[in-house]
Parts: C-alpha cells; structure tokens; sequence
C-alpha cells in the first residue's frame, strides 16, 4: 500500500471519528440532556380545620402525587420522607415509598400526610393565620435514585422536591405549588 493511501485512509478514518463524536455531543447536550421532573402534590380534600385545633390527635391527610419525567431515561428512587413545615417548624411527614417512572410516562402515587397539631398550635403565627383564613404549609424532600438511559448508562441521580401547601379554613379546600431540581 502506497504512503498516499496510507494517509487517505487515515484522514477518511479521523474524519469519520469526528463526525460521530460530533453526533454523540449533540445528541447528549440535546435530545438526552436530563430535564427536571415534574412533581404535582394535590392535597386532600374536604381538610377539617377543626381536626388542626385538636392537639390530642394526629391528622392524616392523604395526597396524591404526580410525577412526570420528561426524559429519555427511566428514573428509579428508593424510599424516602418528605418534612412538612409551618414557618421553618417540622409539624409532620409523609412517607414516599420507592417508584420507577418510565420515559415520557406520569405516575401517581397516593402518600398519607401526618400532621402534629401540637406543634402547630405551638407557633404563636398559627392562631393569626387560622384567623386570616388561610394555613401556609411547606413540603420539602430529598429524593436519591437513578437515572437509566437505553439500559446502558446507569447515573446516581437526587431529585430536590419543594410544595408550598396553602390551606384554606373556610372553604376546607387547599392548593398547592411544586418545584423540582434533578441533580445528576
């Protein structure tokens, strides 16, 4: 083989090798980039704000939880808490038990909120914001799981979850506000 192939050759095969480098970058920094998922807490319904004076009792509210991954991996988390707070105070917690959530799919998962009112009726904010008509809870957790993408690359993911809760004592009804940050 002549030098003049030699280095045809070389140059056809180093061109080549840029191309597809070039292809795995865009494809990772675009279709494959890790998104954020989307997290929905819908609180439950009908809340007896009576039950929240009563401090010889735990309260627990069942809510749903909505997960959405947008991306191309399948993310797996284990069991985890979730705190919920009343100015910056824990006043209870809900268990979030392991799930895995497909690429492109939704899942709902029903979670018990228990609240301590002996706590809440500790912070001398509680009486002025039952008697403004609204509760404005907080619900934070930190997620740990995986990210699996074409069943081949498996990353350690953690997912922060925040749900600012606001309870309306009137109405009994409650709306809440989630943000999320994956973290891979």
């Amino acid at each position: 083989m002549g030098v003049g192939k030699k280095k045809l050759c070389c140059g056809v095969t180093s061109i080549f090798i840029v191309i597809i480098v070039i292809v795995i970058l865009t494809l990772a920094f675009t279709i494959f980039k890790p998104r954020d998922p989307i997290i929905t807490l819908y609180p439950g319904s009908n809340i007896e704000v009576s039950s929240f004076l009563n401090p010889t009792h735990n309260i627990t509210l069942d809510s749903i939880i909505t997960i959405e991954n947008p991306n191309y991996g399948v993310f797996r988390y284990k069991n985890t808490t979730s705190s919920v707070t009343f100015r910056g105070k824990v006043v209870g917690e809900a268990p979030i038990m392991d799930i895995y959530v497909p690429p492109h799919k939704k899942r709902n998962m029903t979670s018990p909120v228990a609240i301590m009112p002996v706590r809440l009726m500790q912070d001398p904010h509680f009486w002025i914001d039952v008697a403004a008509g609204t509760l404005n809870l907080t619900s934070t957790a930190l997620m740990s799981g995986i990210v699996i993408v074409m069943n081949i690359f498996k990353r350690p993911a953690t997912l922060y979850n925040s749900c600012n809760i606001t309870v309306f004592v009137l109405s009994k009804k409650s709306v809440a506000i989630c943000e999320s940050k994956l973290k891979i």
